[in-house]
C-alpha cells in the first residue's frame, strides 16, 4: 500500500513537468482559453522600416477587453500602447527608435475568465530606418557669405523683379519629395517630387523685397522620415548712410597731410549686409578707398577743397555721398600796423587800439588772437621795464588799455605786441611797438597871426630905426601857470661861433593863457647895417613839458639900410659922356631921396607914438 502511494506522486511530478510555461507568464492565476497571435509579423529576421501596421487575431473562449504591446530592446520591456477593443490593429512608427535588434510581445485581459491571457511574441527583427541626407542646399549669386548662421548670411543683390535659384542635393533609400519654405514672400515654391526630381527651385514673385530671410529645405522619404536644413540669407540692394566728415571745427588746417574724422558717426546700413569701407574723392577726382576705421587720410595742396565721402557695404551698393569743404593754408598771416589813438598826459580813461592784420586764405581767427601790453622808459627792450611783464588784454585784435590816468605818463612809451592766428592755427607774433606818452600841453606862435611891420629901416638908434613885431601865443588847452618868452637878435650872416642875443625878456603871468592866447607887441632897433634874424622863444629855458617842443621859436628877418654909401667899383672908366648921364641922374636920385627921408621920418614918428600909446594902455 505504501509504494502504491510512493508512484502516484512520482507520476503526478512527471505529469505537471509537461505542462507549458508560457501559460504562467502573464498570470499567477490559471490561464485564460484566448490566444493571440501575430498576423503580418514582422517574423524572425525581418527587416523595419518607418511606419510597421502591426495586426493581430484571437482565437480560443473568452473575452477580450484590451490588448498590450510591448517591445524589448534585449534588456528591457517597454510597453508601446494599450489597445482598448477591436480591430487589434496599431500603427507603429519604428522611427520612434534607433535602429537596432528588437522582439515585440502582446498579450490582453479575459473578462470572462478573470485571467490574463498568455504572451504572444514576434520573431527578432532589425530596425533599419534610413533619414533623408542633405549634402547640398545652395543660392546662385551670392556676393558674401555663405549662410551658414544669421552672423554668416548670404547676401545678394537680386533685383525687385529677379530670381532666386536654390539648388539641392540628397540621398535616401526611399526618397520621396523636397520642398522649401519661408523664402521672401508671399507664397512658397512647389515641391520637387515626388517621382522626378529637378533639384532646384527657380524663385520669383515679381517683388523680391529687401530684407533678411531663412528659408528651410526639407526632404521626406517614403517611410515618414525627414531632414532639414536651413540657409539664412539676405537681399540687399541698397547703399549705406555715411556719418558727416569734419577736419577741424573750422574746416581749415595747416598741413598738406588732412584726416578727415565722422565717417563711422551715426554710419549705417539699414539692416543690410552692413559697411565694408569708406571712399573719399577730392573734387571731380577719383573714387579712393579709406578703409573702414571711420577716418581718412588725405594729401591735399594749399587752397581750399571739397572733400567727397561715401560709405560702401559689403555686397558692394554705394550709399549716397556727403561733402565737407577743406582749406589748407600754409601761410602766416599777412601784419599791417597798429591803430592807436594820441596819447598824452591830459587823456582821462581807458584807450582803445587795434592792429590790422590779413589772411587771404583761411582769414584771421579774432578768438585766438591776443594783444599785449605794458609800459617802458624807452621803448626798447623784449619786456616792459616799468610794468615788468607783459599784461594781456581779452581776445581778438581790438583791446583797451584801462588807465584812468594818464597824467603820472609823460614820456614813457606804451608798448604794444599782438600774436596774429589764422582759422587754420598759423600764427606770428609781431615785433614790440612803443608809443610814447606825450605832454598833453603844447604853446605855440599863431604863424598867422605873427607880423613885422617894416622888413628894411634906416640903422641907428633913433625911431626910424625901430620895428615893431606883433605876436600871438595859442596852446592847445587852457595853461594856468606863467610862461616866459624872450625876442632874440643875430646876424643873418653869422658864423657858428655867434650865439643869439637875448633883446627882451617877458614873463606872462598865470592866468594870462586861460583862454588859450594872449597877443604879445615888440620893438626892436636896428642899429648897425646888413640882415639880422630875429627869433621869439616860447619857454627858452624849457621848464615846461609841451607835446612839441619844436615850434617854441618864431623868426622874422629886417634890413639895415644905410643910404649914404655908394660903392665905387675899381677897374671901370666910363666916357665923359657917360660921366655927365650919371652927374645928372645923381642929382635927380638926391632930391628925390631927400624928400622921401622926411616922409620916413614923420611916418616912423607916427608909429612910434601909436605903439607908445599902445604900451601905456596896457595891452602888453
Amino acid at each position: 500500500m505504501h509504494s502504491r502511494i510512493i508512484s502516484l506522486s512520482l507520476a503526478l511530478l512527471l505529469c505537471i513537468g509537461f505542462v507549458p510555461m508560457q501559460a504562467y507568464a502573464a498570470s499567477g492565476r490559471d490561464a485564460s482559453d484566448i490566444v493571440i497571435s501575430f498576423t503580418n509579423g514582422p517574423a524572425e529576421n525581418d527587416s523595419v522600416t518607418g511606419t510597421h501596421t502591426l495586426q493581430f487575431s484571437t482565437s480560443g473562449g473568452g473575452t477580450l477587453v484590451n490588448m498590450t504591446i510591448e517591445l524589448n530592446d534585449g534588456s528591457n520591456w517597454v510597453e508601446l500602447t494599450t489597445l482598448s477593443g477591436s480591430p487589434w490593429v496599431y500603427f507603429w512608427d519604428s522611427t520612434d527608435v534607433d535602429n537596432g535588434t528588437y522582439q515585440l510581445r502582446a498579450w490582453g485581459n479575459d473578462s470572462l475568465a478573470g485571467e490574463d491571457t498568455s504572451y504572444a511574441y514576434s520573431g527578432n527583427f532589425t530596425i533599419t530606418n534610413q533619414v533623408p541626407i542633405i549634402s547640398d542646399f545652395s543660392l546662385a549669386d551670392i556676393v558674401v557669405g555663405d549662410g551658414s548662421s544669421p552672423s554668416n548670411r548670404a547676401w545678394t543683390t537680386t533685383p525687385t523683379n529677379g530670381s532666386l535659384i536654390f539648388s539641392w542635393a540628397g540621398s535616401d533609400d526611399d526618397l520621396s519629395y523636397a520642398s522649401l519654405v519661408n523664402v521672401p514672400g508671399p507664397g512658397s515654391p512647389a515641391n520637387d517630387g515626388p517621382g522626378s526630381f529637378d533639384y532646384s527651385w527657380n524663385w520669383t514673385n515679381g517683388n523680391l523685397e529687401e530684407g533678411k530671410w531663412s528659408p528651410q529645405l526639407s526632404l521626406y522619404d517614403s517611410s515618414g522620415l525627414s531632414a532639414s536644413r536651413t540657409m539664412y540669407i539676405g537681399i540687399d540692394r541698397s547703399g549705406p548712410s555715411v556719418g558727416t566728415p569734419s577736419v577741424s571745427t573750422n574746416g581749415w588746417v595747416n598741413s598738406n597731410s588732412v584726416e578727415l574724422t565722422g565717417l563711422s558717426s551715426s554710419a549705417s546700413d539699414s539692416g543690410g549686409s552692413g559697411i565694408d569701407h569708406y571712399e573719399t574723392k577730392v573734387g571731380s577726382g577719383e573714387w579712393i578707398t579709406a578703409g573702414s576705421s571711420g577716418t581718412a587720410g588725405l594729401s591735399l595742396s594749399e587752397g581750399q577743397h571739397t572733400i567727397h565721402v561715401r560709405s560702401v557695404d559689403r555686397v558692394g551698393n554705394a550709399g549716397s555721398s556727403k561733402s565737407v569743404e577743406v582749406g589748407v593754408d600754409l601761410t602766416i598771416p599777412l601784419l599791417g600796423g597798429w591803430n592807436v589813438p594820441e596819447l598824452n598826459t591830459s587823456r582821462i580813461g581807458a584807450v582803445l587800439v587795434s592792429y590790422i592784420a590779413a589772411d587771404p586764405l583761411s582769414g584771421i581767427s579774432e578768438s585766438d588772437c591776443l594783444i599785449q601790453y605794458g609800459f617802458d622808459s624807452d621803448g626798447v627792450g623784449s619786456t616792459p621795464d616799468i610794468t615788468g611783464r607783459w599784461l594781456s588784454m581779452t581776445a581778438g585784435l581790438e583791446g583797451t588799455v584801462g588807465l584812468t590816468d594818464w597824467s603820472t605818463k609823460s614820456r614813457q612809451y606804451l608798448m604794444l605786441r599782438a600774436t596774429v592766428v589764422d582759422n587754420a592755427s598759423n600764427s606770428i607774433l609781431t615785433e614790440n611797438a612803443g608809443f610814447q606818452v606825450l605832454p598833453g600841453l603844447d604853446i605855440t606862435w599863431n604863424s598867422s597871426a605873427m607880423n613885422i611891420d617894416r622888413i628894411m629901416v634906416r640903422p641907428g638908434t633913433s625911431d626910424v630905426s625901430t620895428v615893431m613885431l606883433t605876436s600871438q601865443i595859442i596852446t592847445n588847452e587852457a595853461y594856468g601857470g606863467s610862461l616866459t618868452i624872450r625876442l632874440e637878435a643875430a646876424p643873418a650872416d653869422r658864423t657858428a661861433e655867434v650865439s643869439w642875443t637875448t633883446v627882451e625878456t617877458r614873463i606872462l603871468l598865470a592866468g594870462d593863457l586861460s583862454d588859450s592866447e594872449e597877443v604879445v607887441y615888440w620893438n626892436h632897433t636896428i642899429e648897425a647895417a646888413g640882415q639880422w634874424d630875429l627869433r621869439l622863444v616860447i619857454d627858452p629855458n624849457d621848464l615846461i613839458d609841451e607835446k612839441d617842443e619844436g615850434d617854441n621859436a618864431y623868426y622874422f628877418v629886417v634890413t639895415g639900410v644905410n643910404t649914404n654909401f655908394l660903392d665905387v667899383v675899381s677897374g671901370f672908366m666910363p666916357t665923359l659922356g657917360w660921366l655927365m648921364v650919371a652927374g645928372f641922374a645923381v642929382a635927380w636920385l638926391s632930391r628925390k631921396r631927400y624928400s622921401s627921408s622926411q616922409e620916413i621920418d614923420s611916418s616912423s614918428a607916427n608909429e612910434s607914438a601909436d605903439a607908445t600909446s599902445s604900451l601905456s594902455s596896457g595891452s602888453i
